[in-house]
């Protein structure tokens, strides 16, 4: 048989990864064939064969011979469109757009089926860990009650850095110079992009389709150094940690910093890398882990998934159920105040805990602070999210407040 005819829409990191493990590594059954990019007089590179089409003309390649399409531009438009347009005529697509799959995986997996074609997306969760092929076979039999992962390696890249007593602005501008954050960074450090990684992983894990703006997620940009200091003194660290449950039919879901034990494999975790922990019925923990961030990473899934439909790779049904965020996590939580110190804050704020019925589990204070920014912490016993929430509401009307109190869930 002839070899399945590659047409890459985007030669930025990923796209030239891609390109170079086709042309070096010439997988059987492969053949690039176009280049789609904006601007390819600066694109053009001397290692890509004579063969392969150079176009700005996106609707040219998408009429063209190409039997696969390979988006890499990322967002919700235009790639949307030339993923659309690319399964109307009947190409499989292999993407690693997990917005675009976030919020219109389901339907584009059906015009996919309906035309004859494939959507592989293997690349769109934790880059270059095969979570998304390990969900899709090797733990398609076991029932997955949670989902525990770090799946930005941005924020990981920030928060490890920090644990080790760095600014968060000067990481943010390393991260940046690095090429792990964007100019604009606020889609990794404001969680939005591990939300829609989350959202992914439920549908295949859980077999749930949840609208991804039902999770609301927390910055990192209010975790300061300070706080790795009192979480170690709690064993435990930070990172930005997506989250979901399932229980009794309902589901919960979260992303934000919270924090971790250190003898947690979460705590393990370092730099870019990424880790995704699945905890099933039957099966228990299983444990991916591994960079989830780069272009070579990702270029390795999305060739991956090329290599699988050159052999025949069958579509895999994986039926899911529309459903709403409508449970809550009962979990201890973290709670670091700033205040001008005054006689009775603590009673108060207990007071106000103490009418939520949210049990105290400890109160700590480091010494060496002014008393007119005194920080400290209190930590809770499991509870409802919703409770601690009115309870921080009311916390909130003191006047000795110098800021809102952080709170981060913290996973035992």
């Amino acid at each position: 048989m002839r070899p399945l005819r590659v047409a890459l829409f985007g030669f930025g990191t990923v796209g030239s990864s891609v390109a170079r493990i086709l042309v070096e590594s010439n997988p059987e059954g492969l053949q690039l064939t176009h280049i789609f990019n904006r601007g390819i007089s600066r694109k053009r590179v001397d290692w890509v064969p004579p063969t392969v089409k150079w176009s700005e003309d996106a609707e040219a390649v998408l009429g063209s011979d190409a039997d696969v399409v390979v988006e890499l531009a990322g967002g919700l438009d235009p790639a949307g469109t030339w993923v659309r347009r690319a399964l109307e005529a009947g190409k499989s697509v292999v993407t690693a757009n997990k917005k675009l799959i976030a919020y219109h995986g389901v339907e584009l997996e059906r015009l996919a089926a309906a035309k004859g074609g494939h959507l592989k997306y293997g690349a769109a969760v934790a880059g270059g860990i095969p979570v998304i092929p390990g969900l899709e076979q090797g733990l398609a039999g076991d029932r997955i009650q949670r989902i525990e992962g770090i799946l930005n390696g941005t924020c990981n890249f920030i928060l490890s850095k920090m644990e080790g007593g760095a600014d968060y602005s000067a990481v943010l501008a390393e991260a940046q110079a690095k090429g792990y954050a964007e100019a604009d960074p606020t889609e990794d450090v404001g969680g939005f992009d591990a939300r829609a990684k989350l959202a992914i992983l439920m549908r295949l894990a859980m077999r749930v389709v949840v609208d991804p703006e039902e999770i609301v997620p927390k910055p990192i940009t209010a975790v300061a150094a300070l706080d790795f200091s009192y979480a170690r003194d709690l064993s435990c660290t930070i990172r930005q940690v997506a989250r979901a449950e399932q229980t009794g039919g309902t589901v919960a879901a979260a992303v934000g910093p919270m924090l971790v034990d250190q003898h947690s494999p979460l705590a393990w975790s370092r730099g870019t890398e990424n880790m995704v922990i699945l905890t099933g019925h039957y099966g228990g923990d299983v444990v991916f882990s591994g960079h989830g961030a780069g272009g070579h990473p990702t270029a390795v899934a999305v060739v991956s998934d090329l290599v699988a439909l050159a052999h025949g790779s069958r579509r895999v049904e994986i039926p899911s159920v529309p459903a709403r965020i409508g449970a809550e996590f009962e979990v201890p939580h973290y709670i670091r105040f700033l205040v001008r110190d005054r006689p009775g804050i603590v009673a108060e704020i207990t007071g106000a805990l103490a009418k939520e019925r949210i049990n105290i589990r400890a109160i700590v204070q480091k010494p060496g602070y002014p008393a007119d920014a005194l920080p400290f912490v209190v930590t809770v016993e499991p509870c409802k999210s919703s409770a601690l929430k009115r309870a921080l509401t009311e916390i909130g009307k003191m006047d000795c407040l110098l800021e809102q109190p952080l709170d981060l869930q913290m996973l035992e």
